[in-house]
């Protein structure tokens, strides 16, 4: 069992909590723009990639999608999700990436100013074009980084 409180180092694992230094994590989050998001209810499942923004302060993902897509359905009727952030790296020795899961949750205009503001500085075809917001609350995190070694993970938790 492991005590997520304190950073602990078992082989190439580090664990870290929320109040620790994660930049790594962030800025490898910050420099992409696309994640995998899995979603299910009852019997069904799915998947789907969507552009998204990090937001550090809230640790939070942003992203836009409609309303009456198939994965959109699915996460009304059940809040948590997972998925992946990644590049495509020929080199093993390269591959960076991220595992997720968290709580999703549709904004409302009332609600949404902010991560708003911060989806369409990054995607300003988002001020045209826009569909629904929604925010992952981010509460794990696994960060794969074979620059640092093969294997090489560090995982953070919210508390």
């Amino acid at each position: 069992m492991c005590d997520i409180i304190n950073k602990i180092h078992i082989g190439r694992l580090v664990m870290i909590n929320e109040q620790e230094s994660s930049t790594p994590i962030f800025t490898y989050l910050k420099k992409q723009h696309v994640l995998s998001l899995c979603c299910s209810f009852n019997d069904d499942i799915w998947c789907a990639n969507c552009f998204y923004v990090f937001d550090e302060e809230n640790i939070a993902f942003y992203l836009m999608t409609s309303i009456e897509s198939r994965h959109s359905k699915l996460m009304l009727q059940n809040h948590l999700v997972a998925g992946t952030v990644n590049g495509q790296p020929k080199n093993i020795s390269l591959i960076k990436g991220i595992q997720y899961k968290g709580v999703i949750s549709l904004l409302t205009e009332e609600n949404n100013a902010d991560a708003l503001s911060l989806y369409t500085k990054r995607f300003p075809i988002a001020k045209i074009k826009s569909l629904p917001l929604w925010k992952i609350e981010i509460s794990e995190l696994k960060f794969i980084n074979n620059i640092l070694g093969f294997g090489n993970k560090t995982l953070w938790y919210r508390k």
